[in-house]
């Protein structure tokens, strides 16, 4: 697996101190794989700030990024939307961070993010 992508069920199954979840980050973190929590997701998922400790940990983490949802990753995602007749513009940059970075991710919705993409690699939680 060359890296992970987390949605926002990843997220707060972080938060819920959910076992399988942590033992991915574990086993991600180990080996050194980039983690990448897509701002559209840590933006659905940080609701009680400092409170969020695990979270926070995790953010911290030296081989986690935070890509950005900036101009042309909107576009592309809205684009996405647009195509396969879908509304969440942060599943669709969930999927296409998957699709750039050729990572699995790690979701609690594999549904909605198979409609976007019917190939994209998931590992369900």
């Amino acid at each position: 697996m060359p890296g992970v992508t987390l949605d926002t069920g990843a997220l707060i199954a972080i938060e819920r101190a959910d076992r399988r979840m942590q033992a991915l980050l574990d086993e991600a973190h180990t080996a050194g794989l980039p983690i990448d929590i897509p701002a559209g997701t840590l933006a659905q998922a940080w609701r009680s700030g400092p409170r969020q400790v695990r979270l926070a940990r995790t953010l911290h983490l030296a081989n986690v990024t935070v890509p950005a949802l900036d101009e042309p990753n909107a576009k592309a995602a809205g684009i996405l939307c647009g195509q396969r007749g879908t509304h969440d513009p942060i599943d669709a940059s969930v999927v296409l961070n998957a699709r750039r970075r050729d990572q699995t991710v790690i979701t609690s919705d594999s549904a909605d993010l198979r409609n976007l993409d019917a190939h994209v690699r998931l590992i369900e939680i």
